[in-house]
């Protein structure tokens, strides 16, 4: 099963409205809002850190860059950046770097940046670099129970 057909069977089980976007092959989030024609803040991305032998994921608008000092805070222990290296192998059913911020398929705490509760909806990566799957921001809530924190710089705030 793909990571697109794990999030669609999740979310038609959890009674959750979705919108699946295809669009053409984009290696970073800015690009793949681009691609998309959404505004970058909308679209989601996931940078992985790493305290100790504990991986965890922070989420964050394609705008945004993590602030690892606040996210240590925020995750109450010191953090770093983990590798693709470190990380590709937590993430089966995805190409390296277009994981969902779903912690709950990968066993994996989730800290969502704050900012993101600007917006009334969310796009997310689906596994691929062409594929995304649009959201409601309190669904999201609702199912992944993520730690909001600022743990973003606030470089467009």
């Amino acid at each position: 099963m793909t990571c697109l057909e794990r999030i669609e069977q999740y979310l038609k089980q959890q009674g959750v409205r979705y919108e699946v976007l295809h669009h053409a092959c984009a290696f970073t989030a800015q690009r793949v809002a681009q691609a998309e024609h959404i505004p970058g803040k909308m679209q989601v991305k996931v940078v992985v850190l790493r305290s100790g032998n504990q991986f965890l994921m922070a989420m964050l608008s394609a705008m945004a860059h993590v602030d690892v000092a606040a996210f240590g805070k925020a995750a109450g222990k010191p953090c770093k950046l983990a590798t693709e290296a470190e990380f590709k192998d937590l993430f089966p059913d995805c190409e390296v770097g277009a994981m969902p911020p779903l912690g709950s398929f990968y066993s994996l705490p989730v800290y969502a940046d704050d900012l993101l509760e600007e917006d009334d909806e969310i796009v997310m990566q689906a596994g691929t670099h062409t594929e995304s799957v649009k959201i409601g921001w309190d669904d999201y809530l609702r199912l992944e129970r993520p730690t909001l924190a600022q743990i973003s710089h606030r470089a467009y705030a």
